[in-house]
């Protein structure tokens, strides 16, 4: 099976990237999983993405730990430890990279990979066209498999970029095919890994979960909770309490905005809350247009009501 990781920053095309091989790999006949892996959505955060491919079903689930190939496609991230670039690369681990530096000076840091593989960061003098760089990663990372074809991944380009203007597509098959010629010289590099073996491990225990009444494990709030004072569970610190003399009795008004529909029509028409379940939002009180309704400290509501404050 194919292991391949990609590490960039949110805007560099790492995601698109790893569809790409992911599709050219499919094409190509194998089995496929592609997925990318990321924390907070904003251009330059650390991201990464993975792709697997193997000429038999795939049942290995989560993030690539043991990778055959890591493919680098803002080095910047090699020196931060939280980005996680260097995880798990062992010595049959072939690492690429697109950088300005040569690759003799990464070879020598990056002594425990098998083969560092680098590739100029700007294929063109044109800085402009540096959010190109995701997919001459993907290009690149093709010829290095031995395993995908110049005329998959083309394939594999038009179908993932196929909502996008032509003259955009036309530029990342230029990108991809110029990277896919770059590493000529090192195609076939990365070889397959049988993985970690299940071999020998004892089978999963079976564990009995004990049984609790149904009013206290079942999934619903309508049953009191622990709180005496409060029986929504503590949360509510302010209470949505209503002044008759400036109510207009327009309770499609709070009753619609109310999230968890506490709100319902009284006897006399006034706006009836369910404090057992109200959670204390108060957008009733901001979306109330005769302000009928005062925000009031959850202890002082229980004190009026005779209860300990």
């Amino acid at each position: 099976m194919y292991r391949i990781r990609f590490h960039g920053r949110g805007g560099q095309g790492v995601k698109t990237a790893s569809r790409v091989l992911g599709t050219a790999f499919f094409i190509e006949g194998f089995e496929v999983q592609d997925a990318p892996r990321y924390g907070a959505e904003r251009r330059g955060a650390p991201i990464f993405a993975y792709v697997r491919a193997d000429q038999s079903p795939i049942n290995e689930r989560g993030v690539i730990t043991t990778p055959d190939l890591v493919v680098v496609v803002d080095d910047t991230l090699i020196g931060i430890p939280a980005a996680g670039v260097l995880q798990g690369v062992e010595a049959q681990t072939v690492v690429l990279i697109a950088t300005e530096e040569l690759r003799s000076v990464w070879a020598e840091r990056l002594t425990t990979a098998k083969q560092v593989v680098t590739l100029p960061a700007h294929l063109s003098d044109n800085r402009d066209e540096l959010p190109y760089i995701g997919i001459a990663c993907a290009g690149a990372a093709a010829r290095l498999t031995g395993a995908v074809s110049a005329k998959s991944l083309e394939q594999a380009i038009r179908r993932e970029l196929s909502g996008l203007d032509d003259r955009i597509i036309r530029e990342n098959l230029s990108w991809a095919a110029n990277a896919y010629n770059a590493v000529v010289r090192d195609e076939g590099v990365v070889t397959t890994a049988a993985g970690p073996s299940m071999a020998g491990l004892p089978p999963p225990q079976w564990i009995d979960l004990p049984f609790e009444p149904s009013a206290l494990s079942s999934p619903t709030i309508h049953a009191g909770l622990t709180s005496v004072q409060v029986r929504t569970g503590l949360w509510r610190t302010l209470r949505p309490v209503l002044h008759e003399d400036l109510c207009k009795k327009c309770v499609w008004v709070c009753g619609s905005v109310c999230p968890d529909g506490v709100i319902s029509t009284g006897p006399q028409g006034f706006p009836a809350i369910d404090f057992d379940h109200c959670k204390g939002c108060l957008v009733c009180l901001a979306q109330c247009p005769r302000h009928a309704f005062e925000a009031v400290p959850e202890k002082d509501a229980i004190k009026a009501e005779g209860g300990a404050p």
